[in-house]
């Protein structure tokens, strides 16, 4: 089966002084995260539609799916974990309790705030993770990339050639990612936090597909900004 898992567990501490997380702000008088959820529902090769909330925000995630999409089988809201990779296995959870897991399931994991990806990212993740079973979405790296250990001098400047920039969607096969998820030590899953990477380390092949500059992450209200403008500009054409 082939899932997607819309991650909104976060709080958006970098928006400022906001009175909600930031998917659940408002971009052309819709919550960000409808946005997100409806380039999802027009692929119809997901059999479920899973929506990671903040526990004291699920109810929210609820009335607002139902007042803007409606009552959808395919969708369904879960509570997160603490932080990413948690949230991921928060609905991997959900899938093996009531579907099990089969060999060769997949999970279209994609953020919340990151409302405009294309029906091509979809349908290249959802291949490629059949294909490969570990894909992450990349965008060429336009500016020279500085590394800082101590965050204060260059510790190098890596060949911008080689560099890229990571966006969402992250897609695994199912199985393959939880094995890899259960043999890390308390304090590796701390500091990994990217599920991308945990494949990585385990020396398996993460495909790449290509993003778009415009899939871009609405973090800050500079970003909503940014985001408003993509919208109007897209309804005037």
């Amino acid at each position: 089966m082939i899932y997607a898992e819309i991650l909104a567990g976060g709080k958006g501490t970098r928006m400022g002084n906001i009175n909600m997380p930031k998917q659940f702000l408002t971009l052309n008088n819709r919550p960000i995260i409808i946005h997100t959820i409806e380039k999802f529902l027009l692929n119809d090769r997901f059999d479920k539609i899973i929506i990671v909330s903040p526990r004291d925000w699920i109810n929210h995630t609820k009335d607002i799916i139902k007042k803007h999409i409606g009552g959808i089988d395919r969708i369904v809201v879960v509570e997160g974990g603490k932080d990413r990779n948690e949230s991921i296995m928060s609905g991997i959870k959900y899938i093996e309790k009531n579907f099990g897991l089969n060999d060769d399931d997949v999970i279209i994991t994609h953020d919340s705030v990151r409302p405009f990806l294309t029906h091509r990212i979809i349908e290249e993740n959802i291949d490629a993770a059949i294909e490969y079973g570990a894909v992450d979405t990349v965008i060429e790296a336009i500016d020279t990339i500085i590394q800082s250990e101590d965050g204060d001098v260059i510790s190098d400047i890596p060949v911008r050639d080689t560099m890229f920039q990571g966006q969402t969607p992250q897609s695994f096969n199912i199985k393959k990612l939880v094995n890899y998820y259960n043999s890390l030590t308390d304090d590796q899953k701390v500091v990994l936090t990217d599920a991308a990477k945990i494949c990585a380390l385990h020396g398996d092949k993460v495909k790449l597909v290509k993003g778009e500059v415009f899939n871009i992450k609405v973090t800050t209200p500079y970003d909503l900004k940014v985001a408003n403008a993509i919208i109007q500009e897209r309804i005037s054409r």
